[in-house]
Parts: C-alpha cells; sequence; structure tokens
C-alpha cells in the first residue's frame, strides 16, 4: 500500500514538473494590440525597450525607470538623460544594432517606421509596437498604454492626471472665445507645406478657442497649398518664423500673401519646433507657447 502510494504520488510530481514550465509560460505570455490594430505575442512582460521615433523616445522617458530604456535615434535630443543611451541609426533602420541591444520591444509612431521595417524586425525576433495620435487626448492615452504594457500604470495615471488638469484650465479660461482666430501653420515653404485638418494641431487650437484656417480634409496630413488658396483662407495668425525669417524665406519668395491678415497685422510667430511637431508629454508647454502667440 505505501509502495503504490509513494508511486502515485511520484507520477503526479513528474506530471506537474512537466506541466509546469509551459503553464508559467502561458501564464507569462503577454499579447498586445497595437494602435494600427497588429497583434504581438511576447513571451513576457518587456524589461528592455527603445524607440525609433524621438516623440515616443519622450513618452517612454516619461514613464519608465530609465534604465529600462536602452537607446535612442540620432534625432532623440530630451530629456538631457537621453543622450547617455547608445545611439541607433532609424533612417535607414541599423539592423545590426538592434539586435545587439536585446530589446524585448520597441516603440514606434505611425507614419515613422514602415510597417515593411516593423516587418523585417518581428522576422528577427524583434515586436515593433505602433501608437498613433490624432488629439491631445490620445497622447495621454499612449502614456497610459505605455504604463500598463510596462507594469508602470501608477507612474503613467499620475502623469496624465497632472497633465489632463493643466489642458482643463486652458480649455476653460478659452472656452467663452467669440473671436476664433484662424491659425496657419507652414512646415516648408517650397512647396509650401501646412499643418492640415487631420494633425493634432487643429485640438491644439479647438482647446485655446482658436481653429487651424484649412477646414478642408486632405488625404496628407501636412498638404501642400497653393498661393491662391492661402489668399482665400486669408489666416489670421501665422506660425513657421519669425517676422525676419518669414519676410526673407516666405513672402519674398510669395509677395501676393503679404496681403494676408496675418502679415498685415503682425501676427507672425515662430513656434519651438520639437513642441509643435512631437506629440509627447511636452504638448502642454506647447498649448502655453500657442496660448501666448493668440492671446499677446
Amino acid at each position: 500500500m505505501k509502495q503504490a502510494r509513494f508511486i502515485l504520488q511520484t507520477l503526479l510530481c513528474l506530471l506537474l514538473l512537466s506541466c509546469s514550465p509551459q503553464e508559467k509560460q502561458k501564464e507569462q505570455q503577454l499579447v498586445l494590440h497595437d494602435d494600427l490594430g497588429r497583434e504581438l505575442k511576447l513571451p513576457k512582460r518587456p524589461e528592455r525597450v527603445f524607440a525609433l521615433a524621438s516623440s515616443m523616445t519622450e513618452m517612454l522617458f516619461a514613464v519608465l525607470d530609465t534604465s529600462s530604456i536602452v537607446a535612442r535615434t540620432p534625432n532623440c535630443d530630451y530629456p538631457a538623460a537621453v543622450l547617455q543611451k547608445p545611439e541607433v541609426n532609424n533612417y535607414p533602420v541599423d539592423y545590426e544594432q538592434v539586435l545587439a541591444l536585446k530589446p524585448d520591444l520597441i516603440f514606434t509612431v505611425e507614419g515613422i517606421t514602415p510597417l515593411e521595417v516593423a516587418e523585417r524586425l518581428q522576422e528577427l525576433g524583434v515586436p515593433v509596437y505602433y501608437q498613433k495620435y490624432e488629439t491631445v487626448e490620445s497622447i495621454f492615452a499612449g502614456l497610459e498604454d505605455i504604463g500598463r504594457i510596462m507594469g508602470r500604470e501608477q507612474q503613467a495615471k499620475q502623469l496624465t492626471d497632472s497633465l489632463r488638469q493643466e489642458v482643463a484650465q486652458l480649455k476653460k479660461r478659452h472656452q467663452q472665445s467669440k473671436n476664433q482666430q484662424q491659425v496657419l501653420a507652414i512646415t516648408w515653404v517650397d512647396p509650401i507645406y501646412v499643418y492640415g485638418q487631420n494633425t493634432i494641431l487643429t485640438d491644439k487650437l479647438r482647446i485655446l478657442g482658436a481653429e487651424n484656417a484649412v477646414k478642408e480634409l486632405f488625404e496628407q496630413p501636412y498638404p501642400a497649398l497653393t498661393r491662391e488658396y492661402i489668399l482665400k483662407l486669408n489666416p489670421d495668425v501665422l506660425l513657421g518664423g519669425t517676422k525676419e525669417e518669414l519676410e526673407e524665406k516666405f513672402f519674398n519668395q510669395y509677395p501676393e500673401l503679404r496681403k494676408i491678415k496675418a502679415y498685415q497685422n503682425n501676427q507672425l510667430y515662430k513656434p519651438t519646433d520639437d513642441l509643435m511637431s512631437r506629440p509627447s508629454p511636452r504638448v502642454v508647454a506647447s498649448l502655453w507657447e500657442l496660448e501666448e502667440f493668440l492671446y499677446k
């Protein structure tokens, strides 16, 4: 009887030992769905990560223990601590460098990293997680998403709660604005590329009681506009450089655009490029800067 019981116990132990690694692996496995709807399967919660976009690097530094961020791209310059990280080329992606760093997961932003690059990295055993942003709120949701993935929910929530409070205060300050200024923001002068309706700038301006002068929804977020089109828009405010810079590089090239209200009323401003172009936790700093331009 004792011998039979011993044999049974031994078999049970062997069975448990044979199953436990698989069960443990199953429990640790992380299944993610990024903002493009792509499914990623990770064997465990990622511990080593970095980003292929400078804006996303700012997101990671805002939420994570910096020891878990293992690299930066050549364009990553904020916060200052990022400069202590190894540099990885992202245009084109240096696959050898990436593999040498052994990341568990790479973050990037829609429109920054081509899907074929993500697929190649996946083939090499490195999953790539995309985020996309259409509004200020979507940036905050992205921060919380990073927190969930990396086990830093509390840190992310504390940050987003604070940022949302500041945005709410800005919105309240300008919600009764009756004279909604029409703002045109240029990104390039030849041809003239601008921030379109489907960019975060539109939401920033809405929060501040203003509007994007570009109302038409173009296929490209940053469409090229003709001089005739800009004359019809006749924006109240033009963003893209100091008065001197715009005079030299823009209005000297397109003298007929001196007719727009922004030029006539000297409403020409140069936003900080990183604040304007990067969807990051510094979006609130961008709102403050835009507020200063609009309500001097």
